[in-house]
């Protein structure tokens, strides 16, 4: 919901989120900026937050070269349910994603949202998990700069920018690009689904059945 506060020059827009849920998914050694930061940023916005990870009770951050706090996890993988999201969030943090893309509830959760049209967002390293749910091809996307040729080669468009939206995917490079990140998120979340149903890999249109296979 976009809503103009004043007729300035600028038109100045409040983006709410109210009303919306987000999914955001993590394993251990998730970069702690890139939930906490993000997070924060949804529920100023009014949205709900929920942890979702492959095990329950707490999972552990990365921060910068050493282990972070501690969060804890709302709900497993196994136990959640795409329908009941209105977004995605994929932090990175190199062994989070690592652990994501091995782990098929995960990997099933991505691609699910995505056939779905839920908005996703992925900064850093967290687009790993888009290239194994095969939602990568054909989307314009940015990264952490080591993840440049595994996003090439499952056929997305890299580029080397702050952040990039497209197809309903908002992706960013870093920490530094938190602020960027979260503004466009915002205003993507704030939009809803994007092109629902669609299967890029085919060009053609369906409804993934509960177990995301095509009718």
């Amino acid at each position: 919901m976009h809503r103009v506060l004043s007729n300035t020059p600028e038109d100045i827009v409040e983006t709410s989120l109210k009303g919306k849920r987000v999914a955001a998914i993590v394993a251990a050694g998730f970069e702690e900026s890139e939930l906490l930061e993000p997070k924060k940023a949804l529920e100023d916005a009014g949205a709900v937050v929920e942890i979702l990870s492959p095990e329950a009770g707490k999972v552990r951050a990365w921060k910068h070269s050493d282990w972070g706090s501690d969060v804890a996890v709302d709900r497993t993988l196994d136990d959640a349910r795409v329908q009941d999201y209105d977004a995605v969030l994929l932090p990175g943090g190199v062994m989070n994603p690592d652990r994501l893309r091995m782990t098929a509830s995960a990997v099933n959760f991505v691609r699910n949202a995505f056939d779905a049209g839920k908005p996703i967002a992925a900064i850093c390293h967290g687009p790993w998990t888009l290239i194994d749910a095969g939602v990568a091809e054909g989307v314009k996307i940015t990264s952490w700069p080591s993840l440049k040729s595994d996003l090439i080669n499952a056929g997305a468009a890299w580029v080397d920018q702050p952040v990039v939206v497209d197809q309903g995917i908002v992706s960013s490079r870093k920490p530094d690009d938190i602020p960027k990140f979260n503004e466009q998120m915002i205003k993507l979340f704030a939009e809803g689904e994007h092109a629902a149903g669609v299967d890029r890999r085919r060009g053609t249109f369906w409804q993934p059945d509960s177990k995301g296979a095509p009718h």
